[in-house]
């Protein structure tokens, strides 16, 4: 299949990378042009517009920022919509509102294009290593088609049931990565006012009950003030935590410690820290927030 990807960012680079070394064919597209260069150098094709890229394409993968930017890329001018052809399945890899995604793929489904809401779960480092786990919404024929290519930087890939269920159950994902990042940060500042070198809580707590992937990604990084490299900025999780909340209050459901956590978050990315490593949080409790 000739393959198409937009969205050359934190997590689009690496995930390029892994299609290119798996022998796809590869054309991109990105706002802002020089992103695409390294991937160029690797034998990417790069395209002019999402709509020259969405005509030369079967299958297109999106990852950028959030709902409007996903809009924009779709319907904004020369977007997907004025290049698509029937039967070109776009598979969004992009956190945004279920409901959007929805009416995004019915506008689309009028001219014959499918969807597949496909987010992505495992941070830069999953991306990289190819172990990243994806949760889609859409038909069961469209997840197998899509398999092949997503197995080139995924471990698991699970249908959870059609469109919209993907972007249901990374809301649910990331509304425990985004308390549990809070929780961890209180963690190290607990134990840094207590005299516990907080250095060696993730080594001493591995395999335990208190145990996960974010505890030891973000507890190192927390108690030694390492900010560089960004893996998960503040704002994506502010914005997750704002999907969260949103569905809850579609589906009627009580989120007392999303509802917290969203505001932990936000006064955090309101001190100037929006772009910032989500593990800078540890700064809601010490001093050491980057410059």
């Amino acid at each position: 299949m000739r393959i198409g990807f937009i969205g050359i960012g934190l997590m689009g680079l690496p995930l390029c990378r892994r299609l290119l070394a798996a022998g796809h064919p590869l054309a991109v597209w990105n706002r802002s042009p020089e992103k695409c260069r390294p991937l160029a150098e690797l034998g990417a094709a790069v395209a002019t517009s999402p709509a020259a890229l969405a005509a030369g394409v079967d299958l297109l993968l999106l990852c950028v920022s959030d709902t409007a930017a996903v809009e924009a890329v779709v319907f904004g001018t020369d977007g997907i919509a004025a290049g698509a052809h029937a039967g070109l399945l776009v598979i969004d890899h992009s956190s945004i509102a279920p409901a959007a995604t929805r009416t995004l793929a019915a506008r689309l489904a009028a001219t014959g294009v499918r969807w597949l809401d496909a987010p992505v779960s495992g941070g830069v480092i999953g991306a990289e290593n190819g172990t990243l786990v994806i949760m889609a919404g859409g038909s069961v024929a469209d997840v197998e088609q899509a398999r092949p290519v997503l197995m080139s930087y995924a471990q698991r890939l699970t249908r959870m049931g059609e469109v919209g269920a993907g972007q249901v159950t990374k809301v649910c994902n990331q509304l425990i990565v985004a308390a549990n990042s809070l929780l961890i940060a209180e963690t190290v500042a607990l134990a840094e006012h207590a005299g516990v070198d907080a250095r060696l809580l993730a080594p001493a707590l591995a395999g335990g009950f208190a145990d996960s992937l974010p505890f030891q990604i973000l507890a190192p990084r927390m108690a030694e003030r390492r900010f560089e490299p960004v893996q998960w900025k503040v704002q994506t999780l502010l914005k997750d935590l704002g999907n969260a909340l949103t569905l809850a209050s579609e589906t009627g459901s009580s989120v007392p410690l999303a509802s917290q956590a969203e505001a932990l978050m936000r006064r955090h990315a309101d001190s100037g820290q929006a772009a910032a490593d989500l593990s800078s949080i540890i700064a809601l409790h010490s001093q050491g927030a980057p410059d």
